[in-house]
């Protein structure tokens, strides 16, 4: 039997991903780009069911930060969605965002935070925050879910109409506990 990663308890809910799913609606949000994650994963099925979002299933987290910048170009707007294991694979492209001022909106499940079950996940989250502001990203949290449609579309006023780069870190709290499981066939 092969160990894997689940849900132990979902500490906040799931209207939380409604709420972020909703307000990049009101955004016009047309494009959303993801590294699959569990964290995510109701705001991906939202987005694919949505005939007017185009999503893209990534390899690696940076092809989403040139897909934003592209999705800019053409006259559209995206939203990069990852965890924050990935946010270092980022660092050089970020900087493509700040030289030519293009608008970036990405939302981050953060590991390494609350009840984190797996050490290797523990030194990225913790410099998640320091990695998006060395590059010049702005960057906001989302601790409880009362607050999702106010700290998005702050976020996302701020990247779209203010051409700025900016992540929103949502917190491991938000998403549940995980914890290895013995998987069963």
């Amino acid at each position: 039997m092969d160990q894997i990663a689940v849900h132990q308890d979902n500490a906040t809910g799931a209207d939380w991903p409604v709420a972020i799913y909703r307000t990049l609606k009101e955004f016009g949000v047309a494009q959303l780009s993801y590294v699959p994650d569990a964290g995510h994963s109701k705001l991906i099925k939202l987005s694919h069911a949505d005939r007017a979002i185009k999503t893209t299933v990534l390899t690696t987290e940076e092809e989403g930060v040139a897909l934003s910048a592209g999705a800019w170009l053409g006259g559209e707007r995206a939203v990069l969605l990852m965890q924050s294991s990935g946010v270092g694979n980022c660092v050089n492209m970020l900087s493509l965002m700040a030289s030519c001022r293009f608008p970036f909106l990405t939302l981050v499940t953060m590991r390494g935070e609350w009840a984190e079950f797996n050490p290797w996940q523990i030194p990225m989250g913790r410099a998640t925050p320091q990695a998006f502001e060395i590059m010049g990203v702005t960057v906001l949290r989302l601790e409880n879910p009362q607050d999702t449609e106010e700290v998005i579309s702050a976020a996302a006023t701020l990247a779209y109409d203010g051409d700025q780069q900016v992540a929103v870190l949502i917190s491991q709290r938000m998403i549940g506990r995980k914890k290895w499981t013995k998987e069963t066939h």
